[in-house]
């Protein structure tokens, strides 16, 4: 029988990878020999990827040993693999994938949050990019070399946090305490993350037939999407792209990102299709993107001219663009970023007689914090029927919903005369409610759940209306932008008010649900057109 030689680079991780597909290949019964092979990337420790220039930075000189015949196969991170194969070359096998996500471990803690800026360390222009959107007012530091190497980097240098890919450290025990990471599943994996490639050449047809012994095939279907998604956007290394294929219940679910380098503006695709029908789910999604300016991203915001043009000030979702009128275009941008703070289980501990929601990011942040059955709300109030929605799907009935702070606090005023209410709320909660409470003798015991950070960013005068999600985006807004007469389309009561003080045309939306303020847009510029 053959002795099969793998292929690896030397780093710890690496031989992980390659000793998992040894001992996957000898439990079918065949021999196996690890053959060590450093490439240069683990060779230029002192520049970004994105700056080195190399495709296949991390596999090139494995490629070469195996055309060579060196080896008989060679292992990769897969994520590390461009999508464009060298001739004679094949995907043999992929092995079942780990964990998907990044991780931020931190220095010391997390109060770092709260300063006015904080230094995070990563060597990936997607992890860079992806980062600086949701925390515009960060620096981003170069960090290279294995995943040891990075680690002590970090605690040598005066850095609040560095990111890593979960994976890498859970498969070499150096995964930190619970206390001093966070999972960032906010942040769009890269294409194939937590996964390992086994690579082969086209001719040896008795090797390829035994490596499909050990082919995962969900994983192998995932990723398929995802290099799909990566190769039409012509992305690698120089690109912050991000693309996630997730198989449960015969459903596939695949969600790709494209950002601009800077993190300031992205374009993002979404769609669940089923596991029989995915049929060229990567590739269309890319072409979604390139459709609506990915090509331009690196340079400027997503570019959609039609005969109307509008401006989201969060980003919507691919069946609220496509409810827009067909002569009307939509560009989007986060103009805040939400981040749930820790809360202490004794918040909960007893049962509260009456609870206060103003939107559904408080309610999402208690839930981050406490799970469904440890919540003894008895009468629970909010405003807006998406937050009623998402109460009653996950905590329990809802007693009162109104459309504005101040109509609800009016409301409480009258049912109750001389009680208390906790009141779930962000750091920049408006005042209405609180300050009504209290001048009719309401005690209001404020629970921060969560942090709203300021995003803003200038954009271009060639659009015909914007539309607000809070007031705090109005913040944001007009911090980078100019006031001018131009249509303002508001999500409820509160948004609008504080609109008003700036703008002269403001149009409220029936329903306080994006759905509603789409309508209300197609309404509008019908009648314009008309």
């Amino acid at each position: 029988m053959r002795t099969i030689k793998i292929g690896t680079r030397s780093s710890k991780l690496a031989l992980w990878q390659a000793n998992t597909v040894a001992k996957q290949l000898e439990h079918f019964g065949y021999k196996t020999e690890i053959v060590k092979i450093d490439s240069v990337g683990d060779i230029v420790l002192d520049r970004p990827l994105y700056e080195l220039g190399i495709t296949g930075v991390f596999t090139k000189n494995l490629d070469i040993a195996l055309l060579n015949g060196k080896i008989d196969i060679a292992v990769h991170s897969f994520k590390d693999v461009p999508t464009n194969l060298p001739q004679g070359i094949v995907q043999a096998a992929v092995i079942k994938r780990g964990d998907f996500n990044d991780i931020l471990v931190i220095k010391e803690d997390e109060n770092f949050f709260t300063n006015e800026t904080a230094t995070i360390a990563t060597g990936s222009l997607r992890r860079k990019a992806q980062w600086l959107y949701r925390y515009p007012h960060h620096k981003i530091t170069g960090l290279r070399g294995n995943v040891i190497t990075r680690l002590q980097k970090l605690e040598d240098n005066d850095w609040d946090g560095a990111i890593f890919a979960a994976a890498g450290l859970k498969r070499v025990d150096l995964l930190p305490k619970k206390e001093k990471y966070l999972k960032l599943d906010w942040m769009v994996p890269a294409p194939a993350q937590g996964a390992v490639m086994v690579a082969a050449l086209e001719k040896d047809q008795e090797l390829l037939e035994i490596c499909k012994e050990i082919n995962h095939e969900e994983t192998a279907t995932c990723v398929k999407i995802e290099r799909e998604f990566l190769q039409v956007l012509e992305g690698g290394c120089t690109a912050p792209i991000g693309a996630l294929a997730t198989l449960k219940d015969e459903i596939i679910k695949f969600k790709g990102v494209l950002f601009s380098p800077d993190g300031k503006h992205k374009i993002e695709f979404f769609k669940e299709v089923e596991a029989n029908n995915v049929s060229d789910l990567g590739s269309f999604g890319a072409n979604y993107i390139l459709e609506r300016g990915g090509k331009k991203l690196m340079r400027e915001m997503i570019n959609i001219e039609k005969d109307i043009n509008i401006y989201a000030t969060k980003n919507l979702s691919l069946e609220q663009v496509n409810a827009l009128s067909s002569h009307i275009g939509s560009s989007m941008s986060d103009f805040i970023t939400i981040r749930s703070n820790r809360l202490k289980p004794k918040i909960v501990k007893s049962s509260i007689e009456n609870v206060v929601f103003t939107s559904q990011n408080g309610v999402e942040a208690v839930l981050e914090n406490f799970s469904p059955t440890d919540l003894d709300f008895k009468n629970i109030y909010c405003v807006g029927r998406r937050t009623k929605r998402l109460i009653e799907k996950r905590i329990g009935k809802v007693t009162q919903v109104e459309n504005s702070a101040e109509s609800l606090a009016n409301y409480l005023v009258q049912q109750l005369p001389n009680k208390s209410v906790t009141f779930f709320c962000g750091n920049k909660r408006r005042d209405e409610l609180p300050s009504i409470l209290k001048k009719n003798n309401i005690e209001v015991n404020e629970v921060e759940c969560y942090q709203t950070q300021l995003t803003p960013r200038k954009i271009e005068d060639k659009y015909n209306a914007i539309l607000f999600f809070s007031p705090t985006g109005i913040e944001s807004f007009i911090k980078e932008n100019k006031i001018k007469d131009i249509a303002v389309f508001c999500i409820g009561e509160t948004t609008a008010n504080e609109a008003k003080k700036y703008f002269k045309n403001v149009i409220v939306s029936k329903l306080s649900t994006v759905e509603s303020m789409i309508s209300s847009v197609n309404e509008y510029f019908k009648e314009k057109e008309n």
